[in-house]
């Protein structure tokens, strides 16, 4: 199995960490690519998927190492996922390199309510410059974490900022958000690819979002919430 970026960076997060993370389900044995129990992998139907938009997840810590992050699902069909540790003090000259470059229009995906009236970009369809590709930002931590992110980015505060408003409640069930409106990292790239008129991809990535919630608690005693059918509609989505 490929590694994409957010492994890479697991793997360098781990590296450093001076003390074992240890999350809830510590002793499920997990896949060290899905990070689903070994039992219910969903690896051999990962599917990279054709598409035009990139994404740029900034994790918050130890978020990276948490194995019910979302993050990492945008990064297992999109293949042009950049991912990093976000530091307050320091800026990976990567990151920099990535959000500087002419071939990319970076969009801070965050709520309406934290950013200034003149970074928001107008609903609907997204208009993209000719000749650039759209790189969707996404600040992926706890809800204060990311809010911390946001205010405390200024290589960000020249981009424009969209705004994902959900149309439901989040489906996913294996952590509880701060807030009922707000969406699991994945939900809100395939709402932001929909944005870019990649319906048929934001579908896909939902439908994938889905069976790893679904999978996921597979692996737990508790009771499972999921989509049952979650798999059949993955692969139904790879056919339109």
């Amino acid at each position: 199995m490929k590694k994409h970026a957010v492994h890479h960076l697991y793997d360098q997060r781990i590296s450093r960490s001076t003390r074992p993370f240890n999350a809830r389900g510590k002793l499920v044995q997990r896949c060290s690519f899905c990070r689903i129990s070994q039992a219910h992998c969903i690896c051999s139907l990962r599917q990279e998927l054709s598409s035009d938009a990139g994404f740029l997840l900034l994790y918050y810590d130890d978020e990276v190492l948490k194995p019910s992050n979302t993050g990492k699902l945008i990064a297992d069909l999109i293949a042009n996922t950049f991912a990093f540790i976000w530091q307050r003090t320091e800026v990976d000259e990567a990151l920099l390199s990535i959000i500087n470059d002419s071939a990319w229009y970076p969009i801070v995906v965050f709520p309406k309510a934290y950013s200034e009236p003149e970074r928001l970009l107008p609903e609907g369809q997204l208009s993209i410059p000719k000749g650039k590709k759209p790189l969707f930002v996404l600040l992926d931590g706890t809800w204060r974490e990311a809010k911390k992110m946001f205010r405390k980015s200024p290589y960000l505060d020249a981009f424009p900022v969209l705004s994902i408003e959900p149309e439901a409640l989040s489906a996913f069930q294996i952590r509880q958000a701060s807030q009922q409106h707000q969406l699991a990292t994945a939900e809100v790239a395939a709402a932001a690819l929909a944005r870019v008129a990649e319906q048929k991809n934001a579908n896909r990535l939902h439908a994938w979002f889905e069976l790893f919630n679904y999978r996921y608690q597979q692996g737990k005693t508790a009771p499972n919430r999921g989509n049952p059918n979650a798999e059949a509609e993955f692969c139904q989505s790879l056919q339109e």
